[in-house]
């Protein structure tokens, strides 16, 4: 099985496309930076749609907009682009430069056989029907002022006052453009901060839509004995079924932090099943929290997706 997974993806025409939406400085690539991990930099490509807003930084100065407004990004082109790419089609697109706040020069982007689009908008009607797997992160408003600070400041040289004064006007687009795609999500991430009040746990809920073929090949399994015996941190996980915007969902809640080895029966399982054995999923670490936890849910259900689209082309 493990060979022919990995021989149906290398072979698959076109490119399966992930589609990650969520405020700026949610942390989107998070999540997704698992997917790459375990396939390869030689599989996976990423695309942002922030290239494809129609002002920089000083037009935005004058004329008060702010990217989080559909308007102002031109989504049309973006989805045609992300059409091309569903075929494997390279594509010729802009550039945002965020360090200069100005645009580049076009370049040529080469997809590869999993190309992760991440942006604001990324499930607006224009680009949501080219999306093979659809993620929405939604962390609470004191997780994403605090990393939205933490990357501004250090990667892109705003002060922390233009951070803090920039935030307080997104709120209301956030709200009224944003925040509603999660509607569409095959997987929301609620990020908040942890219950333990340690800053290097957070509590995170994946709310996974139920697919109607699950993988079979794959089990969910936490090592009760790990935890009970090498587990001196606290640590809650909260499990049931439920409707989630009238769609039927599996909510996994993690808080705290659990030893390593109490997930890597599914990390290895994972591995195994894909052919990918030679890749780590997650960082080595003795420890892990709800955002390592999300970030191999996340890779499981891309696998059960995976393995789906195959399935259907090999019965067509």
């Amino acid at each position: 099985m493990r060979a022919e997974f990995r021989r149906h993806l290398e072979e698959y025409e076109g490119s399966l496309i992930i589609g990650v939406a969520g405020d700026s400085g949610s942390g989107k690539s998070t999540f997704t930076k698992s997917i790459s991990n375990l396939l390869g930099e030689d599989m996976v490509s990423f695309f942002s749609l922030d290239d494809y807003h129609m002002e920089d930084r000083e037009t935005r100065k004058r004329t008060g907009h702010l990217p989080l407004d559909p308007k102002i990004n031109n989504l049309k082109l973006a989805g045609e682009h992300i059409r091309e790419l569903r075929k494997g089609k390279p594509v010729i697109k802009p550039v945002y430069n965020h360090h200069t706040g100005k645009f580049d020069p076009d370049e040529v982007f080469e997809p590869k056989k999993i190309v992760i689009v991440e942006g604001l908008h990324t499930l607006y009607d224009e680009i949501r029907n080219h999306l093979d797997l659809k993620i929405y992160v939604d962390p609470s408003r004191e997780i994403k002022s605090m990393w939205k600070i933490k990357r501004d400041v250090e990667e892109r040289g705003y002060s922390k006052d233009e951070v803090l004064r920039e935030m307080r006007l997104r709120e209301p687009y956030y709200k009224r453009y944003i925040d509603f795609q999660k509607i569409y999500a095959d997987i929301v991430l609620k990020i908040e901060p942890s219950d333990f009040r340690n800053e290097n746990m957070y509590k995170v809920e994946n709310i996974m839509r139920v697919l109607e073929f699950p993988l079979s090949g794959i089990n969910i399994e936490l090592s009760l004995t790990s935890l009970i015996n090498t587990s001196s941190r606290p640590m809650s996980l909260i499990y049931r079924e439920d409707l989630y915007y009238n769609k039927k969902v599996s909510r996994i809640l993690f808080d705290g932090l659990i030893p390593r080895s109490a997930i890597e029966e599914l990390e290895n399982r994972i591995k195994e099943y894909t052919g990918f054995t030679e890749r780590k999923i997650i960082e080595n670490m003795d420890y892990v929290n709800g955002i390592h936890i999300a970030q191999l849910l996340v890779v499981w259900y891309f696998v059960e997706m995976m393995t789906n689209i195959f399935r259907e082309i090999s019965s067509s």
